[in-house]
């Protein structure tokens, strides 16, 4: 396996990759980055053209980075290298998280649980005790009282503007019923997101 520093600026990405990027992702690897270096290198043809490891790529650029390790594959057809794109990204995918041995890892870590790419609250968890895990799930996306009215207030007094009359039907007309209106589901706000969940 031969591989080489390579300036980015000589490295581009294929027109189609199928794997997307989001900004979290980029900025969790540049976290790994700092943490733990370059420990993977970008796969790249001949002519530079990047086959595996876009991302990396992407969080490299982000950092102002001049350089990078690759591993250069040559004599590949165009086919294969599209064969080899489809696989590294699929193959990785197969693979299942032993959560036993994932659970041991984490309360190894002793309370240091700052790791790239894991959310920290989930961590912290799985690390807790039983007691500890139990408080943090009462506690979560519960919410001062005022604080819930003042956003539900708004909520309501917007639907209140904005519904149509509900109609009424020929049938409670005859009856002298009134329609019956639908009730507002109870919701918190997400603490992690900010979205809305209906209970």
């Amino acid at each position: 396996m031969r591989v080489i520093s390579k300036p980015l600026s000589e490295l581009h990405k294929i027109e189609k990759n199928i794997r997307r990027h989001p900004e979290k992702q980029i900025k969790e690897y540049v976290r790994s980055l700092k943490m733990f270096g370059q420990v993977k290198p970008v796969v790249i043809d001949e002519t530079g053209q990047i086959l595996a490891g876009n991302g990396l790529f992407e969080a490299l650029r982000s950092m102002g980075a001049e350089t990078c390790q690759c591993y250069v594959m040559e004599g590949l057809s165009p086919a294969q290298k599209k064969k080899l794109m489809l696989a590294d990204n699929r193959v990785y995918e197969l693979g299942i998280t032993d959560t036993a041995v994932f659970d041991e890892i984490v309360k190894e870590l002793e309370g240091d649980i700052d790791v790239p790419g894991w959310d920290a609250d989930l961590l912290e968890m799985l690390n807790a005790s039983i007691a500890d895990a139990n408080n943090i799930v009462e506690s979560y996306g519960v919410y001062d009282p005022s604080e819930v009215e003042a956003v539900t207030g708004r909520e309501r007094s917007a639907a209140v503007d904005t519904a149509p009359a509900a109609p009424v039907h020929e049938a409670q007309r005859a009856a002298g019923s009134a329609p019956v209106p639908p009730q507002e589901p109870h919701t918190v706000i997400c603490p992690k997101c900010g979205e809305q969940i209906c209970l």
